[in-house]
């Protein structure tokens, strides 16, 4: 799979991204769920333990509880969602990059990435911040034993019921942090892998692009992680638990648990950091290659 320099075009990243978001739900998924569950489970009562003593604990007792369909309970918001997310993500970024480009053989510079990274991350948090709210509460609710939604679509409807367009987009300014500091490292890494494997080899083959993606998805992940389990957190809460917003999430978890709280979830979050994002970038350099033999021009 050659890598030949081309002009960037926002059109093609917004398809080509989507596919990439396709790819990357169904092949992280079931330890996405082990990660919201893992972040989002109360702190056990003096004699009591753990709902979930980790990772592998978490996968044992969702599979022997709800079997397979247990792992991707919410799977179809984050479908729904991330075929426009991940298209804006990539269309943003493309247009970040084109518009601080005067040639289109202009190699952008690590800040001309991050200030890229930041446009993308702008524009993807209008779709995510519902989709995580949506996808959030439909991955706890098996595990609490009370099923107050039938699916994503109940579930925004009853949101929207009880506290409007609000409700809806509760948590968008812990998602609008998690999309800057990820987005930015993430595109960044993926920038200096992609061209570390071109240095030394001339080509861009699977290999390279599976270890490319899996290697940022790892740096993105080890900048999002605590401001993710603050946005589950705080996603999940009843109404008016955290009047303050993420402060008082943050203030709970530091005084109750400790710092390490807001590392909840790294094994999972680390486990399918790699292979969901290598397979998103897998499906985006596929399509990116097919969409430049059907359209060369566009």
């Amino acid at each position: 799979m050659s890598k030949q320099p081309q002009p960037i075009s926002p059109l093609k990243n917004f398809f080509a991204g989507g596919f990439g978001g396709v790819c990357l739900v169904f092949a992280g998924h079931p330890l996405d769920t082990i990660k919201v569950r893992l972040q989002t489970q109360p702190k056990p009562k003096p004699g009591e333990s753990l709902l979930y003593a980790g990772t592998i604990d978490c996968f044992k007792k969702t599979l022997a509880k709800e079997g397979i369909k247990g792992l991707y309970k919410g799977m179809a918001a984050p479908i729904i969602g991330v075929t426009p997310m991940f298209a804006v993500c990539f269309f943003g970024f493309g247009l970040g990059k084109k518009l601080q480009q005067r040639t289109p053989d202009d190699i952008l510079t690590y800040p001309q990435l991050f200030a890229a990274g930041m446009l993308s991350g702008v524009f993807t948090t209008a779709i995510m911040a519902p989709g995580e709210r949506i996808k959030c509460l439909l991955q706890i609710q098996a595990s609490t034993g009370e099923v107050k939604y039938a699916g994503p679509m109940d579930c925004v409807k009853q949101l929207y019921r009880e506290s409007g367009i609000r409700g809806v987009y509760k948590g968008t300014a812990l998602t609008l942090m998690r999309a800057f500091a990820a987005v930015c490292l993430y595109k960044i890494s993926e920038h200096w892998d992609l061209y570390s494997c071109l240095r030394s080899h001339n080509e861009l083959s699977i290999p390279s692009v599976l270890f490319a993606g899996g290697m940022a998805g790892i740096c993105n992940w080890a900048v999002a992680i605590p401001p993710d389990v603050l946005k589950s957190r705080f996603q999940t809460a009843p109404e008016g638990k955290y009047p303050n917003g993420f402060r008082d999430v943050l203030r709970e978890l530091i005084r109750e648990e400790g710092v390490a709280s807001l590392y909840k979830g790294f094994n999972a979050v680390m486990l399918r950091a790699f292979p969901a994002n290598a397979a998103c970038f897998l499906g985006f350099e596929l399509a990116m290659k097919f969409l430049n033999w059907l359209a060369p021009n566009l």
